[in-house]
């Protein structure tokens, strides 16, 4: 699994012009799931955004988690953050698991999440045509890989 975390002073999104789901201060996580993910990886991945200490703290050092400071959460499946550009100019998505491997998985992230959290997380819907606002805090932007654990 990859993800995108944005550090975000709000964030929403919208589909077929209804919002769906809209947060103030929090995490924007944009999910991408490869055919090799499993609940190994959302078990990790869930625990390290969880508890990552991005938000400022009183004396402005990123000290805090989305957990300490209450923060809410969007979760947004995005296949595209497993692009292939190694050959040519159109990316391949080839790594992308397919949506009756990724939905159970996306599902089980949400669920798993939610639990170390402590509360309902945003969602966009999986597939859908979504856009995608946000004010990126800081800006503050992470890319995490759950196959390097780094």
């Amino acid at each position: 699994m990859k993800v995108v975390l944005q550090r975000v002073a709000e964030a929403s999104v919208t589909i077929d012009k209804k919002v769906v789901s809209s947060i103030k201060n929090g995490l924007l996580v944009l999910l991408g799931i490869t055919n090799n993910d499993s609940v190994k990886d959302i078990e990790w991945l869930s625990k390290k955004i969880a508890n990552l200490r991005i938000f400022n703290d009183e004396n402005g050092v990123m000290n805090k988690s989305v957990i300490d400071t209450k923060g809410e959460v969007i979760v947004v499946s995005q296949f595209t953050l497993l692009a292939s550009t190694k050959k040519g100019n159109r990316p391949s998505y080839i790594k992308a698991a397919t949506p009756e491997i990724a939905i159970p998985l996306y599902e089980q992230f949400i669920a798993q999440l939610e639990k170390k959290l402590g509360k309902k997380v945003g969602t966009g819907v999986f597939g859908a045509d979504m856009k995608i606002k946000l004010l990126n805090d800081g800006p503050v932007t992470i890319l995490i890989d759950s196959a390097q654990k780094e």
